[in-house]
């Protein structure tokens, strides 16, 4: 299990949400917030390969989109 601490952790989990209604057969992500700034990935896995192909995309996916809020944040990025 993993924990993302982030002051937008909010906007982080509604940009990957959609990505949790996929079906995988091998394997299996929940994803949730705990308070206002904590959000919690669970990935479970029939075997190791698909474990690895899991986390490496949820935790890019989660990597991208804090990404895009600490970008949106900067000082002289308008918002869109």
């Amino acid at each position: 299990m993993f924990r993302l601490h982030h002051p937008d952790a909010v906007h982080v989990f509604e940009a990957v949400a959609p990505e949790l209604m996929e079906k995988n057969p091998r394997s299996r992500a929940e994803c949730w917030l705990e308070g206002n700034g904590t959000l919690v990935l669970k990935v479970t896995a029939r075997d190791i390969a698909a474990l690895r192909a899991a986390l490496n995309m949820w935790l890019r996916l989660l990597n991208v989109a804090k990404e895009m809020q600490d970008l949106i944040k900067r000082p002289g990025v308008e918002d869109i």
